[in-house]
């Protein structure tokens, strides 16, 4: 495994950025800075050997502070949206950022997407990565208690990239974490024609603000029925701008298991992902304007907690205690 640390800039807050590129044997590598913990580039090898980057992202750290899509980076404290940016909590009103209409979205207005993450490189066999922690002072974005996070992305020589999270609290709080990059397997275009399955059976409705209802879904026989590979264009028309839809895995609660398979026919590559979460939130790049990629030019698959789960009470619990200790895995497995 080889590993090169780079400077990444400074911040428009004055903190020295990082930058780290780990890469295996096989072709593959990924690249990432410490600004939002940040995906950058992964690099991946099509079926002849060619290996071309798979995800979108921006060319300078200008750009990544500025930037409203997302791209790569940890959203948190709470992943995807809370309705009416609020939530009641041991007999108390919680007040947020509204910064989605009414609702309050991937953890307010600075989310963790804008902070600066210390970071550490991991050496271990037959892979390496980067340890990015950051700690979120009591009341950071309206959320109560002092949380610390520890988030590694790992390559193996196998060409497994993992994404694993850790949180510990101070006193209780909703803590849901996950990545969003933005993927496209064949390196440029849009992925209509790239092609999905899911081990998802159920989804959660939403209403026009992309609340959910509270109801759990089969997925047979909708728009978000992928149980069989298809071409993700294929029924996005049918969903208003495209895909936003929270899919539910149907497996134990915390264990490892299958969520999607992605794969791109004309180059053969294939993403695998696996997670240890209950939801996948499938995004495709609805709002992307072409300044610099067009419009369904990526998907999400952000591994999560239920959206608005703190104010749903069907739905697992998002609270960690301060006698707990979250943990999140997602591991992505590429071929070709």
């Amino acid at each position: 495994m080889q590993v090169i640390q780079t400077k990444a800039g400074t911040s428009s807050t004055g903190r020295k950025v990082e930058g780290v590129t780990i890469s295996n044997g096989r072709g593959m590598s990924f690249s990432a800075i410490s600004y939002g913990a940040t995906i950058t580039k992964v690099n991946v090898p099509d079926s002849r050997g060619s290996a071309a980057n798979v995800v979108l992202g921006y060319e300078t750290l200008e750009e990544y502070e500025r930037g409203t899509a997302f791209f790569g980076c940890i959203v948190g404290r709470f992943a995807n949206r809370i309705a009416g940016a609020r939530f009641m909590l041991g007999g108390k009103e919680y007040q947020l950022a509204k910064n989605d209409g009414a609702n309050s979205l991937h953890g307010g207005t600075r989310g963790f997407d804008k902070m600066v993450w210390s970071a550490r490189v991991l050496r271990r066999r037959n892979a390496a990565g980067v340890r990015y922690t950051y700690t979120s002072r009591n009341g950071e974005e309206g959320y109560p208690g002092k949380l610390k996070v520890t988030a590694d992305y790992v390559l193996t020589e196998d060409n497994q990239l993992s994404f694993e999270y850790w949180a510990v609290t101070d006193a209780a709080t909703p803590v849901n974490l996950t990545n969003h990059t933005y993927w496209n397997l064949a390196g440029s275009g849009t992925v209509l024609a790239q092609e999905l399955s899911s081990s998802c059976p159920f989804y959660l409705p939403t209403d026009a603000a992309l609340i959910p209802t509270g109801e759990v879904a089969r997925s047979a026989g909708t728009p978000v029925d992928f149980s069989a590979a298809k071409p993700i264009g294929r029924d996005i028309a049918s969903v208003g701008l495209g895909y936003d839809h929270c899919l539910v895995l149907r497996k134990p609660y915390d264990a490892l298991g299958h969520a999607c398979t992605a794969r791109d026919p004309a180059s053969g590559r294939t993403l695998e992902l696996w997670t240890t979460q209950p939801g996948v939130q499938l995004y495709t790049g609805n709002h992307l304007d072409g300044r610099p990629f067009p419009k369904h030019g990526a998907f999400c698959l952000e591994t999560q907690h239920f959206p608005d789960a703190v104010n749903q009470g069907q739905f697992p619990s998002c609270i960690l205690g301060p006698d707990q200790v979250y943990h999140h895995l997602t591991v992505h497995k590429f071929s070709a």
